[in-house]
């Protein structure tokens, strides 16, 4: 169920869920596009790109300019438009009862009662009716992905072979992306002004103007652009051979790129690297905890004003509120911010050594005080620990699926090109239609 509340998080991130059909627009609705033969109104991106706001609350600095920030909202709900439409197509349907025993594992993952979960809904602005269809949304969606993965991605033993050879010499790398997008035959034109874009985001980059993350908000083109470009942690095999041979001589906090690939310029940041034997044999320990994290904004201020809120947060805590709704209202983690804050099961090296050391010094149950890492302020509540297995059977299954969800990412990102390209969609902010 924790699978199902983390791919819920976009849905809620941007609160979408009006009426998404053309028969249910009043007349004097604002259109802000038209997909296909739905309507996406003008209502629906005002809230979405609010919440986005809220997120960034503090730190506005780090979002693009207004015009900008509302595109990149509104091509993310035309794309869950075009993906539930394709679902519905298919034949794939969510009913009511999964749509119940979502809202009750959403609820319980929040220590709320379904009633109580409504009257925070309705605090936040949002009918528990919108709440089901954006619920029902990410469902169809994630149905669909599940189906193209068993048609459209395999693993081989050989390919596990080579990554679990690749993780012998136990080194792993998080990244991070800025994507300077170009389209299918691009011409010459658009080529030299996408080079011109990146080479300024680069050189914003290199003059340290800007933090990484904050230039992949404001220009990336990547659908995880308001995650900061953020891709996780690979080993070599699962590298682009293109940055594969660079990647080994980075250091931490290291750019590479502008590099050109199938979808446009890419820039590259080594984040961190780790270890990865401890993913051999024997066991491990790992964590249960829940977070609430604020996010810092550009200089001292920023950083005190996040301090000072995260102090706050934790002095409620210490006086009786419940962690999990705590985080819930106020996390900037959008990731476990639906699920109360819980971060699962994880190895104390998996969110970086300043939480997995703050995490380790607690006892179950503990909560810690206010502390400090790359992504912001924390506080964090250990749940549970325990001893799991990393047998060879354990890492070759682990192996296998990283790989496969590598190449679904790969798959599915060409899959919504594609998609994207084919559809009608008719774009009308500023009181101009545009076809895209």
């Amino acid at each position: 169920m924790k699978t199902l509340i983390a791919c819920l998080s976009l849905a809620l991130a941007l609160l979408i869920g009006a009426p998404s059909h053309a028969q249910q627009v009043q007349t004097l609705e604002s259109i802000a596009a038209v997909v296909d033969e739905d309507l996406i109104l003008r209502s629906e991106l005002d809230r979405a790109v609010a919440n986005i706001r809220a997120q960034y609350a503090g730190r506005q600095e780090q979002l693009p300019p207004g015009p900008v920030l509302e595109r990149q909202v509104l091509e993310r709900l035309i794309l869950m438009r075009l993906q539930t439409a394709r679902a519905a197509s298919t034949g794939i349907r969510v009913g009511d009862q999964e749509i119940d025993s979502a809202v009750s594992a959403i609820a319980q993952q929040n220590n709320l009662s379904p009633d109580q979960l409504r009257q925070q809904l309705a605090a936040d602005g949002m009918s528990f009716a919108d709440f089901r269809n954006s619920l029902r949304e990410e469902l169809l969606i994630q149905r669909m992905r599940q189906r193209f993965a068993q048609t459209r991605v395999s693993v081989s033993d050989g390919e596990v072979d080579v990554a679990m050879a690749a993780q012998s010499g136990g080194t792993q790398y998080r990244l991070a992306h800025i994507l300077v997008a170009l389209p299918e035959g691009a011409t010459p034109e658009q080529t030299a002004l996408g080079q011109t874009k990146v080479d300024g985001v680069k050189s914003l980059l290199d003059r340290n103007e800007m933090e990484f993350a904050a230039a992949a908000v404001r220009y990336s083109d990547s659908p995880n652009a308001l995650e900061g470009g953020d891709l996780g942690w690979r080993s070599l095999d699962e590298i682009p051979a293109a940055f594969a041979n660079a990647i080994r001589t980075m250091q931490a906090g290291d750019v590479i790129g502008p590099l050109r690939g199938p979808s446009g310029f890419q820039l590259l940041k080594l984040v961190e690297v780790r270890d990865g034997s401890a993913l051999g044999g024997g066991s491990v320990t790992q964590y249960q905890a829940r977070h609430i994290l604020i996010r810092t904004g550009q200089g001292a201020n920023g950083d005190a004003e996040a301090k000072s809120r995260i102090d706050t947060l934790r002095a409620r805590i210490a006086g009786g509120a419940d962690f999990a709704a705590v985080a819930s209202e106020h996390s900037d983690d959008t990731s476990s911010k639906a699920s109360g804050g819980d971060l699962g099961w994880f190895t104390q090296d998996e969110f970086g050594p300043e939480f997995g050391g703050a995490v380790a010094a607690l006892q179950d149950g503990q909560v810690s005080a206010p502390f400090r890492t790359q992504a912001g302020w924390h506080i964090a509540q250990r749940i549970g620990t325990r001893q799991a297995s990393v047998s060879d059977e354990n890492r070759r299954a682990q192996v296998r699926e990283a790989i496969g969800q590598r190449k679904l990412e790969d798959e599915w990102d060409r899959y919504l090109r594609e998609m994207r390209g084919e559809a009608y969609v008719d774009i009308r902010l500023g009181g101009t239609a545009t076809g895209g």
